[in-house]
């Protein structure tokens, strides 16, 4: 064949493909949609392979994704979160959110069973993300406590409530704080949930805490082995001698302050009076961490924990030091004084660490914190974290569709128990309807 009937066929090829781009475009654009639920947030025929075009950096699947969670955002709420539902005076139905949601109901492994886990998960808002966050890390024999902020709405505490009561292994804090950011509000949060965790009858190995926009890189399965591998029985608490630059944060005053739709920490002229207590050295850190239960009661009971605990209630965001600080004590039970920022607890995309330590945000920023947008997948998935921060499932829910079926297969694969269908994410093919005005599921 001559070169010109090539560049015929070559220029033939082009052109259909273009118009059929605008068709399709059209077709999706033209009508808005009633709702868009997470199972039909990937907006194309094949879901699970938008994913993976998503996290391998593809720019036609970011671009078919951006579509698709415009059109998510135009419409009404998602009908398949469980906020709505309940918004709308619809209790939950336990059996019903424990199998259209996918929860794994038995202990996949006998290495798991024995490496019980315990969970505590500080949240103030967003119960759907809240779900899709504690749908990914439940266990049946793992143990979770939920702070739910004492500022919070009657009707999101209730929503919790709920969602805690369809699980025999899940409980909300009796003891609630008014969390305050960078206050000593929610350093004591976790502490009320060690105390009740520690008088709980199910001996978990380590405690893990979360905040309600985490989801974990991890498998559950993974979490236990990372555990017993080179941590066995050591406390994980990232940090460094504190910086001298952080040292206000703990040589001043500082007073939380609460008003209607307000909260915050300031810093007053006043100095703290007293030094340290039992002349321990400040270590500043990430205020996550993987704790050992033989920690945890040393922290609830040994008097320099308790001293520097009330030491710390007027500084500045004390559980960035508290935790990095008594597990340098050398005869704390876990303790690793040597360590430094070694553990990978947290993937956090910082604002002022864009271009330096990653590529930048490809969702936005909420208190120089990411709130990961589809470009961020990529990034997402090469992490070698226990957990990423931060997500909103109804801002971008194609990545936390996306999450979930990056994460739930290797769960599955890694079970020694028969796998139960209602254990996978729904690979539902979804198209949207032009005649109904509606994302449509086919019948399997």
């Amino acid at each position: 064949m001559n070169a010109a009937k090539w560049s015929f066929l070559l220029c033939a090829t082009v052109s259909a493909a273009v118009c059929l781009c605008i068709y399709l475009t059209g077709r999706v654009r033209r009508p808005e949609p009633r709702a868009w639920g997470l199972d039909c947030a990937g907006c194309g025929d094949y879901p699970d392979e938008l994913c993976a075009a998503l996290f391998q950096g593809k720019a036609a699947a970011l671009l078919l994704g951006a579509q698709c969670e415009q059109l998510h955002r135009a419409g009404a709420e998602a009908e398949a979160g469980i906020e709505s539902q309940l918004r709308a005076g619809r209790p939950l139905n336990c059996s019903r959110l424990r199998a259209s949601h996918s929860y794994i109901t038995r202990t996949l492994s006998r290495e798991e069973a024995d490496f019980p886990l315990a969970f505590i998960l500080a949240v103030h808002k967003d119960l759907d993300t809240l779900e899709w966050l504690f749908r990914a890390i439940y266990a049946p024999h793992n143990i979770y406590c939920i702070h739910v902020d004492n500022k919070t709405s009657a009707a999101f505490r209730r929503g919790v409530q709920q969602l805690a009561s369809c699980f025999h292994n899940v409980f909300v804090a009796a003891r609630s704080e008014s969390v305050v950011y960078g206050g000593f509000s929610r350093l004591q949060a976790d502490i009320n949930c060690m105390r009740e965790l520690a008088g709980g009858r199910l001996r978990w190995k380590y405690v893990l805490n979360l905040c309600g926009q985490d989801y974990p890189l991890k498998t559950n399965r993974e979490l236990v082995r990372f555990l017993q591998g080179r941590w066995k029985g050591k406390n994980i608490t990232p940090g460094i001698l504190q910086p001298q630059h952080m040292k206000p944060r703990t040589s001043h005053v500082h007073r939380e302050y609460i008003s209607p739709g307000h909260s915050y920490v300031i810093k007053t002229h006043r100095r703290k009076a007293a030094g340290v207590p039992h002349g321990l050295t400040l270590y500043f850190g990430s205020a996550y961490y993987a704790l050992t239960r033989e920690f945890v009661n040393f922290v609830l009971s040994d008097p320099r924990a308790q001293d520097l605990l009330q030491w710390s209630r007027d500084t500045y965001s004390p559980d960035e030091h508290y935790w990095v600080t008594l597990n340098r004590i050398a005869d704390a039970p876990g303790a690793d004084p040597n360590a430094e920022w070694e553990g990978n607890v947290r993937s956090i995309k910082w604002l002022d660490q864009a271009q330096v330590t990653h590529n930048g945000c490809k969702g936005h920023y909420v208190r120089s914190i990411c709130v990961y947008g589809l470009g961020d997948l990529e990034w997402l998935a090469q992490r070698d974290s226990l957990f990423a921060n931060k997500f909103e499932v109804n801002s971008h829910p194609l990545v936390a569709q996306c999450m979930e079926r990056w994460l739930r297969p290797r769960t599955l694969s890694q079970s020694e128990v028969p796998i139960q269908p209602e254990w996978h994410i729904k690979n539902n093919k979804c198209f949207f309807d032009i005649e109904n005005n509606e994302c449509s599921i086919p019948l399997k």
